[in-house]
């Protein structure tokens, strides 16, 4: 660092409410209200605001002039991308990766189970006082594919170890080979999803991945497969998936959407076999002490002049 002045840090947490912070940093509590708490041009490491949008993530960027890091709380970075030509060259950008595994994993293992053992159905006829019993698919004895093969794709996987699956088969952006098997590339991926019963979306949404799962990608599911979504809404057409739906052909679990958050009176939210969770993939309890173990981590890296964890990208 070569300014005298203390460096200011934007954090969306109260400093004290935050274990193991360095000490000399001047903390600044934004959590993306209209007044900024300080001149964003003395920000030198900004954490963004979690879960406020793209809009409130960006606003404070232009003028911050002498930031050197961005860090998010979201394993994703695509709520603050159409911000990141603003910033001076050598910005280091960092995302959550550990913070979001746990309570994203679990999501996915719910809309899984929930979906093949038809608890929406449940909860309807329950609303109704009907006893709806049946003979429901289980998840023992399915072939279950990730797209997106990740950290979160891993803890997935790591959920999924339990339940006695036929199969697990994975795809990544590189292929490459772990403990539990090979990793695959998108260009497998026709033939791996005529063999899932189980599609469990994970991945980035970046343009290799927007719109990924459309009429190609859908077709090639066998009939009653289920597409499970915990990653971003673009990377599915909505418009393939509504046709999908509508047939019949197919079932879909989908903690986010596109458009996002799903408006009232989108066909999506009466479409046959969905299950639709309002994007709470990372928003549980597990959620509060990870990111402020990371923020304390990243920012006694940042005091000491070590190299931060989670670099995804330097502007410039």
């Amino acid at each position: 660092m070569t300014s005298t002045k203390t460096p200011d840090v934007w954090l969306p947490f109260p400093a004290d409410e935050i274990d193991g912070l360095p000490e000399g940093l001047a903390y600044r509590f934004w959590d993306g209200g209209p007044e900024y708490p300080a001149d964003p041009a003395d920000c030198a490491f900004y954490v963004v605001p979690y879960m406020k949008g793209p809009e409130v993530s960006v606003r404070p960027l232009a003028g911050m002039t002498q930031v050197q890091v961005v860090q998010t709380l979201t394993a994703g970075i695509d709520h603050v991308e159409p911000g990141l030509g603003l910033l001076p060259d050598g910005v280091r950008l960092c995302n959550a990766k550990g913070v979001h595994e746990a309570s994203t994993a679990e999501l996915a293992l719910a809309l899984i189970l929930a979906s093949l053992r038809g608890f929406p159905g449940f909860v309807h006829g329950q609303d109704k006082e009907e006893w709806r019993s049946g003979f429901y698919p289980a998840l023992a004895d399915k072939s279950v594919l990730i797209v997106g093969y990740g950290s979160i794709g891993a803890a997935i996987e790591d959920r999924l170890s339990p339940f006695e699956c036929a199969r697990v088969a994975r795809v990544a952006r590189s292929a490459r080979t772990t403990a539990r098997g090979p990793v695959h590339t998108l260009d497998d991926l026709p033939a791996l999803l005529s063999e899932a019963d189980v599609v469990v979306l994970s991945t980035p949404l970046n343009p290799s991945t927007q719109g990924l799962v459309g009429a190609e990608f859908l077709a090639a599911m066998p009939d009653g497969a289920l597409l499970v979504n915990v990653a971003r809404g673009g990377v599915v057409d909505t418009k393939s998936l509504l046709l999908e739906l509508e047939s019949g052909r197919l079932r879909a679990a989908l903690d986010v959407t596109d458009p996002e958050p799903l408006p009232a009176g989108h066909p999506l939210w009466h479409a046959p076999n969905v299950l639709i969770t309002p994007h709470v993939g990372g928003s549980t309890s597990a959620f509060l002490p990870r990111a402020k173990r990371l923020v304390a981590g990243q920012l006694s890296r940042f005091a000491a002049g070590e190299s931060l964890r989670n670099v995804v990208r330097t502007t410039g």
